[in-house]
Parts: C-alpha cells; sequence; structure tokens
C-alpha cells in the first residue's frame, strides 16, 4: 500500500500570489506547496484519489499519474474540488463513469455546483457516478470507514482506507478532535493529518492538536499536510518526533 502526496498546502499555495514565502525558505523545495489532495494505492496497483485539488492537473503530471480508480471528496471547499473537470481525460477510455464518494451534504453540494460532472450535458457522457458513504463499502479493491469531523461551522470527512492488511487515514481540514475520530482512526499504519500553522486556528488543526491526534489514535507514522506559509520545512521538521514527517508535494509513503 502507498501513498503519494500530490499537494500538502493551504488554500492559497505557498508562495502565495505575489511570490509571498512567509516564513518558508524559498531555496527548499519541499516548501512549495500546490493544494491539498492525496492518492491511495494498493498492491495490485488501483489508486484512489482523495480531493480534486484546485492543482490536480499539474499534479497527475508532475507525479505521471495517467489515471484512477476511484474519486473520494472530503468536503466541498474549492481548494478541495475546484479541480474536479480535470477528471473528464480519465472518463474517455472508460465504459462507465468513475466512482465518487461523498458525505450526503457534500453530495448535494457538488451536485448542484457541477451538475454536468454527475449526470452529463449536451452530449456529453457523464464522468463521476456519485454515491454517498454511507451507500458503499468496498471501492476499487479498498475497503473504507468515515468519519465527520468539525471544521469550524462546517464538517470534513475523515477517511481510513484498508487494503493488503495495511491502513491509511486522512484527516484534513478539522478543528476539533472528537471521540469518534479517534475511534475510526485507531492503530492506523499512517495517519496524514491537518496541520496549518504552529498557532491556533478557528477552523483547523494546529501543530500541537495533529501531533495530540497522532498519540490519542496511536498512529504508527504520521505526515503533517495543509501546511500554510509559516511552516518552514526544515524549522518544524526539527520540531516534531521522529516518527512524525513533513509532507510535501510528491512525497511517497510505501506501507
Amino acid at each position: 500500500m502507498k501513498l503519494i502526496m500530490l499537494g500538502s498546502g493551504t488554500s492559497t499555495g505557498v508562495p502565495r500570489v505575489g511570490n509571498d514565502w512567509g516564513e518558508c525558505d524559498p531555496q527548499e523545495p519541499r516548501n512549495r506547496r500546490s493544494r491539498v489532495s492525496i492518492i491511495v494505492q494498493n498492491g495490485a496497483g488501483q489508486r484512489i484519489l482523495v480531493d480534486t485539488s484546485t492543482d490536480l492537473r499539474a499534479q497527475l503530471l508532475a507525479t505521471n499519474i495517467p489515471k484512477v480508480d476511484a474519486v473520494f471528496w472530503t468536503h466541498d471547499h474549492a481548494d478541495h474540488c475546484h479541480g474536479i473537470d480535470d477528471l473528464r481525460v480519465m472518463r474517455y477510455d472508460r465504459s462507465n463513469p468513475l466512482p465518487g464518494i461523498a458525505s450526503r451534504v457534500t453530495c448535494e453540494r457538488l451536485r448542484r455546483r457541477f451538475d454536468y460532472v454527475f449526470e452529463g450535458q449536451f452530449g456529453y457522457p457523464t464522468i463521476v457516478e456519485l454515491r454517498e458513504c454511507s451507500q458503499v463499502q468496498l471501492v476499487a479493491g479498498f475497503s473504507f470507514d468515515s468519519v465527520e469531523m468539525p471544521h469550524g461551522p462546517v464538517k470534513s470527512t475523515g477517511f481510513r482506507f484498508e487494503a493488503d492488511g495495511k491502513s491509511i487515514v486522512y484527516a484534513t481540514d478539522f478543528s476539533e478532535i472528537t471521540p469518534a475520530m479517534i475511534q475510526c482512526f485507531r492503530s492506523c499504519d499512517l495517519l496524514v493529518v491537518d496541520c496549518l500553522r504552529e498557532r491556533p486556528h478557528p477552523t483547523h488543526a494546529h501543530l500541537d492538536m495533529a501531533l495530540d491526534l497522532a498519540r490519542r489514535c496511536k498512529a504508527k507514522r504520521t505526515v503533517l499536510t495543509h501546511l500554510d506559509k509559516s511552516m518552514d520545512y526544515a524549522t518544524i521538521g526539527g520540531k516534531i518526533p521522529k516518527d512524525v514527517a513533513v509532507g510535501f508535494d510528491g512525497m511517497e509513503v510505501s506501507l
């Protein structure tokens, strides 16, 4: 089982428009961050894409990924879904739409915003067949579980993927740790976790909260993601335990 981190940055990326690197060293390539998205791949080569980030096309080209077998969405915020049109090319050689999975609320919002993706339009085929998390247990060679997480005034979905006897958890965009999250993520082999900055934030996890989640769910390994311009790769790397890593675009972790 493998994690491929397509993007590791916050909604504005690093650097921000205007070449604003904040506290990040522009000479460190791992500080250049596109918007968050990941690939989870099993031993048979089947791939799940989580979130269609604003930078999806460039991310798939950079990691040489020509296709995926299913798509999951954590929520409908722009940085997590507005690259959805880049799925069109993955429909070209398929006889049926890509499987898509999200919470009930996220399904409703995605259908309103991107109706052509889920219904087809003007002779173009449906790109994704969207279903709610509660309706599916197995997708593209993976079993999965999900939990709703507080994300300020809204919710984001955390996912646990299992294949080949291993588990990868993706928990981004949360602002509070709940008992249901601990239960869903418990003893995972790899936790990929929201970590916007070192100071607390009203809608995202900060460094101490991210590390607390890793401890409480007893994650074997942890990767930090959704990092803003204050989170210099080398500086943060010197402050975290040895079983925790600072994520970066193009990072691969094999289990």
